[in-house]
Order: C-alpha cells, then sequence, then structure tokens
C-alpha cells in the first residue's frame, strides 16, 4: 500500500485531539509543528489533587454534585415510602387485593427507562433529560397526592417511577462525566450513603407521615424539595455535559435522533416489562399458570431473542452487546447481578424468618436489618476510600464475593433452634459484602467503556441489578412456596385430613395466624417454616458461589490517572505514516487492526462480538474509534 511518510498517522484506539489529518476531517487550526503543543494547555484545575474533570470548574463542580446527591436522596426517599405507607393507602381505596400493583408498576418504569434517559442524554445533552426528569417526578407526585382512585393512583406511580428511575440513573451519569476516574470510588461511596439515608427515611417516615398527617401529605410535603432540586439543576448543570450528539455533529434532533436505537428501545422496554410483570405477578396475584402470567413471559422471551439481533447492528445500541460477552467487562456485570440476586433474597426472606419463625413483629424485623443496611453504607465507604487510594478495584470485589458468600451460609444456620442472642451476628454478612462489591463493580464497568460511552454503562449496569434483584425476589419466593407445603405437610399433624388441611391453608394465607395456633401445633408450623426458609437460603448459596466463579478469574487492572489520560491523546500525532484518503474500507481495517496488535498496553479485552456494529470503523462518533479503556496494564 502507498504510504506519504511525511504525514502524521492516526492511533488506532485514541480519541482525536484538536488537528484532524487531511482525508478524515479538515482541520480548522495551523498545523503543529515541532513546537507546537498537540494539545489545548491546561490550567491549574487539571492538578493531580483536584477530583474534577476539566470540563467544569471547581466551584461550579461541588455545586452539581451537592445537588445531584440531594436530589437522588429524595428518589430514593419516595422509592421505599411505599413500603410503610400501602396498607394506608389500599386501605382508604378499599382495594387491598392491588396492594402488589404500587411496588411493580413504579420498579417497571424506574427499571425499564434507565438505558433510555442515557442514549437520550447522549443525543440531546445531560440538561435537557435530568430537567425533563425532575418534571415527571414532581407531576406524578402531585398526581399521587391527588388521586381519586385506586387505578389513577396506580398510574401515577408508574410516572413518578419514571422520574425517580431518571434521577438516579442521570445522577451516576453526571457523576461519570465530571469526576475524575481515580477518584470515582470516593464519590461512589456518597451515592451509598445517600442510598442509605433516603432508603431509611422512606421506611421510617413513611408510616409516621400517614399516621400524623395523611397518606397525601406524605406526598404534598415532596413537592417543595423537588421544586428546589429543580432550582438547583437548572443553574448547576452545564448545558455542554456529554456528547451531546445533536449539536457536536451540527444535526437538528431530528436528524441527530434518526440513529436513536428506536427499534432497539422498543425491544428492551418490551422485553423486560415482560419479565418483570410476569416474575412479580406470578405466585402473587395471578398463579403461574394463569394465561397472563404466561403470555407476558412469553412476549419477553421473543422480544429478548429479536433484542439480540438488533442490537448486533445498531449504530448506537441502547444495550451493547460488547458489554454481556467481553471479559472482563462481562464478568463484572454478570456478577452484579447475581449480587443483586443474593442480596434481594436475603433481604427478603429474612424478615419473614423473624416474624414466621421468630414470631417477632413487623417492627421488631425491621430494626433487625438497620445493622446490615448501617454495615451496607459504611464498607461501601471504605471501599471507595480504598479504591482512592490504590486504583485497584478486584480486591474489594473479591472480598465482597467472599464475605456474600459466607453471609449465605450463615443465614442458612438460622432455624427454629437457633439462640436469640446468635440472630443478630448472623444475618448482616451479606449486605456488608454488597458494600464493598457495588461500588468496586459500578467503577470497573466505567473503566472498562470509553468516555463517550459512559452513560449508556452505567444505566445498563443499574438495569441488570434491578433486574437481579427482580430474579432475586421471584426465585426465592417461588422455592419457599414449593418447599412449604412439603414441609407442613411432613411436619404438621392432626387427627382427621380436614383439620390439617384448614391449619396449613391458614399459615400458608396470614403468618399472623401462627400465634393463634395450640402450642403443638404452633411449634410444627415453625419448624415447617424453618426448613422451608432454609431450602430459601440455599438459593443464595448457589448465586454467591456462580458471582465468586464469574469474579475469581478476571484480571481488572489498576485505574489509570486523568492526567495519563489526557497525555495519551498526545498519541493521534505519533510518528509513523497513514494510509492515503482513498484507499478501501477493507484495507483501513486491516491497518487498525494491526495498530491495535501493535499496542498491548491498550487491549484490555478480546470481544467475542466482531459481528455487531461496534467492532466496525464507523462508530457513533461520525468515524472516529472508540477511545480505550481507563486502565492501567501495571498490575
Amino acid at each position: 500500500m502507498k504510504r506519504d511518510d511525511n504525514r502524521p498517522s492516526i492511533d488506532a484506539v485514541a480519541t482525536p485531539g484538536p488537528y484532524i489529518v487531511a482525508g478524515v476531517e479538515e482541520h480548522t487550526g495551523p498545523r503543529p509543528t515541532e513546537t507546537t503543543s498537540l494539545l489545548p494547555k491546561r490550567n491549574h484545575r487539571n492538578r493531580s489533587d483536584v477530583h474534577h474533570r476539566d470540563c467544569i470548574s471547581g466551584p461550579r463542580f461541588h455545586f452539581l454534585f451537592w445537588s445531584i446527591i440531594f436530589g437522588c436522596s429524595i428518589a430514593f426517599f419516595d422509592t421505599t415510602l411505599m413500603a410503610s405507607s400501602h396498607p394506608v393507602i389500599t386501605s382508604y381505596f378499599e382495594a387491598s387485593n392491588a396492594a402488589s400493583w404500587l411496588s411493580t408498576v413504579f420498579y417497571l418504569t424506574s427499571t425499564v427507562f434507565q438505558p433510555v434517559y442515557g442514549r437520550v442524554s447522549d443525543t440531546i445533552g445531560r440538561r435537557p433529560a435530568l430537567l425533563f426528569a425532575i418534571v415527571m417526578f414532581f407531576a406524578s407526585t402531585v398526581w399521587c397526592g391527588a388521586a381519586s382512585s385506586i387505578g389513577s393512583f396506580i398510574a401515577a406511580r408508574a410516572v413518578s417511577g419514571l422520574g425517580a428511575g431518571g434521577l438516579v440513573a442521570l445522577g451516576g451519569i453526571l457523576t461519570s462525566d465530571i469526576v475524575k476516574i481515580e477518584y470515582r470510588g470516593i464519590y461512589q461511596s456518597y451515592f451509598n450513603l445517600a442510598y442509605g439515608a433516603g432508603n431509611g427515611l422512606g421506611a421510617a417516615l413513611g408510616g409516621f407521615l400517614c399516621d400524623y398527617f395523611g397518606w397525601r401529605a406524605a406526598f404534598f410535603l415532596q413537592l417543595p424539595f423537588i421544586v428546589v432540586y429543580g432550582v438547583l439543576a437548572i443553574f448547576s448543570c452545564p448545558d455542554d455535559l456529554g456528547p451531546n450528539f445533536a449539536k457536536t455533529q451540527g444535526k437538528t434532533l431530528s436528524e441527530a435522533f434518526k440513529s436513536f436505537d428506536t427499534y432497539g428501545t422498543i425491544g428492551l422496554i418490551t422485553t423486560v416489562t415482560g419479565l418483570i410483570l410476569g416474575v412479580n405477578l406470578g405466585g402473587n396475584v395471578f398463579t403461574w399458570t394463569h394465561p397472563f402470567v404466561i403470555g407476558s413471559l412469553v412476549i419477553s422471551g421473543i422480544a429478548g431473542a429479536s433484542l439480540i439481533f438488533v442490537e448486533r447492528t445498531a449504530e448506537r445500541p441502547i444495550l451493547p452487546l460488547r458489554l454481556f460477552s467481553t471479559a472482563p467487562v462481562a464478568n463484572v456485570i454478570g456478577s452484579n447481578f447475581l449480587a443483586s440476586m443474593l442480596t434481594n433474597t436475603i433481604l427478603f426472606n429474612v424478615p419473614l424468618y423473624l416474624q414466621a419463625v421468630r414470631q417477632t413483629s413487623p417492627t421488631t424485623s425491621g430494626l433487625y436489618l438497620l445493622p446490615p443496611l448501617v454495615g451496607a453504607s459504611i464498607t461501601g465507604l471504605l471501599a471507595g476510600v480504598y479504591i482512592t487510594l490504590t486504583r485497584r478495584m478486584r480486591p474489594p470485589m473479591v472480598l465482597g464475593s467472599i464475605m456474600g458468600l459466607g453471609g449465605a451460609m450463615a443465614v442458612m444456620c438460622l432455624s427454629a433452634d437457633t439462640p436469640t442472642s446468635l440472630v443478630p451476628y448472623l444475618i448482616p454478612f451479606v449486605q456488608i459484602g454488597q458494600g464493598f462489591f457495588f461500588p468496586a463493580g459500578t467503577i470497573a464497568v466505567l473503566a472498562l467503556n470509553s468516555q463517550e460511552d459512559q452513560a449508556v454503562a452505567t444505566t445498563t449496569l443499574g438495569l441488570i441489578r434491578n433486574l437481579g434483584s427482580i430474579m432475586g425476589v421471584a426465585l426465592s419466593s417461588w422455592v419457599l412456596q414449593n418447599a412449604l407445603p412439603i414441609y407442613l405437610n411432613k411436619c404438621v399433624t392432626a387427627p382427621d385430613a380436614a383439620t390439617k388441611e384448614h391449619i396449613i391453608r391458614t399459615v400458608r394465607e396470614s403468618i399472623r395466624s401462627i400465634r393463634d395456633l395450640d402450642p403443638v401445633h404452633k411449634k410444627q408450623v415453625i419448624v415447617a417454616y424453618a426448613l422451608s426458609l432454609r431450602a430459601t437460603f440455599f438459593t443464595g448459596i448457589v448465586f454467591s458461589m456462580l458471582s465468586c466463579l464469574l469474579i475469581w478469574p478476571a484480571r481488572l487492572p489498576r485505574l489509570q490517572k486523568q492526567e495519563d489520560l489526557d497525555k495519551d491523546e498526545a498519541a493521534v500525532y505519533a510518528p509513523g505514516s497513514s494510509d492515503e484518503g482513498n484507499c478501501d474500507e477493507e484495507e483501513q481495517e486491516e491497518d487498525e487492526a494491526r495498530a491495535l496488535l501493535a499496542t498491548p498496553t491498550l487491549s484490555i479485552a478480546r470481544t467475542v462480538t466482531s459481528g455487531t456494529n461496534r467492532s466496525k470503523r464507523s462508530t457513533s462518533l461520525g468515524g472516529h474509534v472508540e477511545r480505550r479503556a481507563s486502565f492501567d496494564m501495571n498490575f
């Protein structure tokens, strides 16, 4: 191939800098010389001790970040508000049988639209997407407080999930935009503290607000805080954060959205909606053989299979397949999915053990969960500090996995005869392990993806974790509901079959009825529940072992400093030669492949999705090759 040795070459994996070689894109400034800086001069904000990126000033950085924490805390508060207030609300509307829909529709919309927020904010910018989420959250909260029927209230909760989910998703995306990668750990810890504070206050104050001010006031009292966050967002969030393809590519919104993955979005929404409806309603509202449950799961399966084919050819996929087929990012995402299943298996079933086996009140069982949640916040903070100091992510993930496995084994030791003094010490280890595992997993996924893919990586991880939570609750409930009849039939004795059947049916419908049984049958039922829960907790051991098997072989190098990444952009003008402008696409791809092979420090993982659009030279940035991950390969 003919080359011109007087022309500079383009690094196949670096993001183009301010000067672009002719034939790829016309440069707008003077050609660099031996004395010309290849990159814009960095100001004092780029010192290694400064935590924010150079896209934002120091004062505005703190203004924006703490505004984000404030907004996410409100969203977390609203998420758990229903835990203690839904009995009052459903009783008011005389629709207690619809209680499960209140959480199902909120969880559905808050989960399924997270990746959509990521790609939309890439297209139109972070600020409009954030303001849209705030408006939806405010309007839906007003709607919840003013709802005149249970149907209207359920619809309002669905819209509220769209708003609250957007606040949380964009909070993580904005943090990735403005925080240097080596300091992301400590700021992730602040998110963990906001999560713990918001969830704790929502669960604790929900019942209090309903008792003293009425359930409508529980929603109206949130409105001033949402308004304050809206004002803070207007003044704190810059217009130019994020790729903002519509602006940077000089396109109108309609032109920019032509490359939006519309079919992938429809497929993703259909897949996740069918899955959530099927697993949440099956065995709870409907039987598993109900046509609605079967239909939802079948539609989810068909849509999911179609989504794979759609995403392989999408220009900017809503759910990039390489995240699930490229090591080590696939290992990290898969282990996060399983860790979420483990965590929610324990959190969902430990209160049942306390109320059915230990015969505690709901309030007391809630207090037993306080130490694990506080422990998770503390270990999350420690993990963030460790990653910031050492730039290593694998040790916290390995430690968290081991603690999760140990915690799953500990809760399996819970029985009808476990001493009361030991119960508090057997419960918290899974959540404490989660505190180490999840922050490190978040940072690893972000570091394994280029800067322009931070939004979709953040929202995809959130989607996977939420799906893991749903599947953990659904599968553990399925195991419990199948094991419980077996052990009840085995343990409960009665003088006749009718009496035995009545006892079994009564205690399955309400665990409170256990207290009203005579001492002999009460002990038998408690033993049956304890054995059934032991079988349920065993599924947690399976989930934790699979998570360990995924994360143990993953090689996660140290985080590279942001300054080093910025210096690497100078590689755009590395000495060498480039291809002629008229060479065909196959020759260009061959040269880029040679460049990748010749640059081992940039080869983080070997992808198996060679047929996807992301493996081709043309990317969402108009031909610019994807920037490498934020890793230093010195282990």
